[in-house]
């Protein structure tokens, strides 16, 4: 008697058959996305370009120093950005960027400027580095706890309070700029007065006072530009570009001029703004105060007097004086 086949179905499958079947399932690997760790590898890279700014400044390479430290400026203002438009602002790399700009903007430009000049002044050739370095410490930290504040004006998040680290180290460099610009031209005389110690001194203690100070100083992260100057802004970006590759320390020179120049116009910008903030919160908390309040003499020279003017004077009653 023959059996009955055994159906496909029931047949026993091979291993080979058994591995295709089993669907295999993709380990997940727990951690931050790449594109969080980009801002941070920048910061990296910045601080690896200010370290390497002094080593530059040991070997006497000192041209070499100061396009190393413009490289971890630009570093620093990029960074935050793309972390902004990558999703990647985390705490940890805001601790880490202020760390970077420590060393960068606050340790080698008073390392660099040592070695430039400095170290000829004896005992007290260190003083200024130590006031630039410790002052540049403290603007960093009140940075930070600034961070937390919410109770900051809107008019106020327009402006830095003090000098930002990056232009602070420009601003600390101009005798190594203008001494490399001299050399270059064959100035003997002003790049010998370069390399005195004074110069740089001077230089370091007046940034350090302006990196603690209060002095409100445009930040130019939501600045708007009107539309009639768009096109001259531009093309002077472009100018100063061309400028900047063909002469470097000129142009980073005259840089700092310009940016010291427009300090007092950012502070008095920032007192407008304030006080026009000042003002509108005033007529805010004063709704029913009467803006044209009429004099009695008015209300009684009836349909013969003419509106807001005094039927008694012949004169319009002043207006309270408005704050502008």
């Amino acid at each position: 008697m023959a059996l009955p086949d055994t159906p496909p179905s029931s047949a026993p499958a091979t291993p080979r058959r058994r591995r295709r079947l089993i669907r295999r399932r993709r380990p997940r690997v727990r951690g931050p996305s790449f594109n969080r760790l980009i801002p941070n590898i920048m910061t990296m890279l910045g601080l690896c370009a200010g370290l390497t700014g002094m080593r530059f400044a040991l070997d006497g390479r000192f041209g070499d120093a100061a396009v190393a430290l413009l490289i971890a400026a630009c570093i620093d203002g990029l960074d935050g950005r793309i972390a902004r438009l990558l999703r990647g602002t985390s705490r940890f790399g805001a601790e880490f960027d202020s760390l970077s700009d420590f060393l960068c903007f606050g340790v080698a430009p008073g390392f660099v400027l040592y070695l430039w000049a400095l170290r000829d002044a004896g005992r007290y050739g260190y003083l200024p580095c130590i006031m630039f370095t410790v002052c540049m410490a403290l603007r960093l930290a009140r940075f930070n706890a600034s961070l937390d504040d919410t109770e900051k004006p809107k008019y106020a998040s327009n402006f830095f309070t003090g000098v930002p680290a990056p232009a602070g180290a420009g601003l600390a460099m101009f005798p190594l700029f203008l001494g490399l610009e001299a050399h270059k031209l064959g100035w003997n005389q002003v790049y010998e007065l370069t390399r005195l110690p004074l110069l740089p001194a001077l230089t370091l203690s007046g940034t350090a006072f302006l990196l603690v100070s209060t002095l409100p100083v445009w930040s130019f992260k939501n600045f708007k530009v009107p539309s009639a100057y768009v096109l001259p802004l531009m093309l002077g970006t472009g100018a100063y570009a061309a400028v900047l590759v063909a002469d470097p320390w000129g142009a980073l020179a005259a840089a700092g001029v310009i940016y010291i120049a427009l300090l007092p116009l950012s502070r008095r910008s920032f007192h407008r703004l304030k006080q026009e903030a000042l003002a509108l919160q005033a007529e805010e908390d004063n709704p029913e105060a009467p803006s044209n309040a009429a004099s009695p003499a008015t209300m009684e020279a009836g349909e013969g007097g003419q509106p807001g003017i005094d039927a008694s004077s012949g004169a319009r009653p002043s207006n309270p004086p408005r704050t502008a």
